[in-house]
């Protein structure tokens, strides 16, 4: 598998820092609040895919 670098500017990763923080949680992190963030961040991904594949099916079609 190749090696990815996953670089978040510094503003963006102190903003989602600070949304997922919980000093409640062991970790630091409200691991339910993360988990939401990042389904929702997937379905929108995907609803984005759809769309695109439909477009490029359209485009394929003599």
């Amino acid at each position: 598998m190749e090696h990815k670098d996953f670089k978040v500017n510094a503003k963006d990763f102190e903003q989602i820092a600070q949304l997922i923080q919980s000093e409640s949680s062991p970790v630091g992190i409200d691991a339910k609040k993360t988990h939401v963030i990042i389904l929702c961040k997937l379905q929108e991904l995907c609803g984005r895919m759809e769309r695109m594949e439909g477009k490029l099916n359209k485009m394929a079609k003599p």
